[in-house]
């Protein structure tokens, strides 16, 4: 079954991964800017990071017949340093014309700290500012709850945010419904250890649906497997699942939230545009 993974930081991954995505069908991916394993020091870094996912990666993933989508901004575990996110984010307006970029992410809170907040805050701006769409990381364990609420609290303060246009990852049992009541998409992340497995997200599609729903890897540098949507669409098939409702979750929703931004282009590999 083709596929897309629609937040896999693939600047981690070796190239044996995009092999074995394309073996396994995957036909597109998406890559939030997130934190490159140690705190960059300069706008420049950040940059050049940019110029990695705008540029580099594409070429990576098109030897194998994936397309690649990049999101921009300052990670939470980054925002901290307010001076340097603030050059960041005066820098990020240099890169949104780049073909392949879906809008603004994956930014959000990592520890719930004021600071954390100033910079989601204004790059929520920068994105309504710019009409595009946003994808937010909410924090790990113990702090996703509240670090949710505040979240969707600050998104509030936007009347001119169009919520279908924006992705509230790395939901859990205790954080779904709060990002779907809200009229937000939302990511389920499947993960060997943490966040969510691919039979957690079985029971979770049983129970809300799949409407805004999402599935991805979000594979990094730490424990992930890139191939962890295959994994949830056996998992699927294993419930007796009609293979409509799994290609709609793992290709139709991913491209339908793609489509909503105004640079998109379809995959080559699909023939048609959800």
């Amino acid at each position: 079954m083709n596929y897309v993974d629609p937040h896999i930081h693939m600047v981690s991954r070796v190239t044996d991964d995009y092999e074995a995505l394309a073996r396994m069908g995957c036909v597109a991916v998406s890559e939030p800017a997130f934190w490159a394993g140690f705190d960059r020091r300069s706008a420049d870094g950040f940059r050049d990071y940019f110029r990695q996912i705008t540029e580099v990666e594409p070429k990576r993933a098109a030897n194998y017949g994936i397309a690649h989508y990049s999101w921009l901004c300052i990670n939470a575990k980054e925002a901290e340093d307010v001076k340097l996110a603030r050059e960041v984010i005066a820098a990020i307006p240099e890169f949104l014309d780049a073909s392949n970029v879906l809008g603004i992410g994956e930014i959000g809170l990592n520890k719930n700290t004021r600071n954390e907040a100033t910079v989601f805050l204004e790059q929520v701006e920068l994105a309504v500012r710019h009409d595009e769409t946003i994808l937010i990381h909410t924090p790990h364990l113990a702090d996703k709850l509240r670090g949710t609420r505040m979240i969707l609290d600050m998104l509030a303060d936007f009347p001119r945010l169009d919520r279908g246009r924006v992705v509230i990852d790395h939901v859990e049992e205790h954080t779904i419904r709060h990002a779907l009541d809200a009229g937000y998409w939302a990511g389920m992340t499947l993960y060997p250890v943490t966040k969510c497995s691919p039979e957690r997200a079985c029971d979770l599609i049983e129970r809300y649906g799949s409407e805004r729903l999402l599935v991805n890897s979000a594979g990094d540098w730490g424990p992930s497997r890139p191939v962890a949507v295959p994994d949830f669409i056996v998992a699927m098939r294993a419930r007796g699942h009609a293979e409509s409702l799994i290609e709609k979750i793992v290709l139709g929703n991913p491209l339908d939230l793609f489509s909503r931004c105004r640079r998109y282009v379809p995959p080559p590999r699909v023939a048609r545009n959800p």
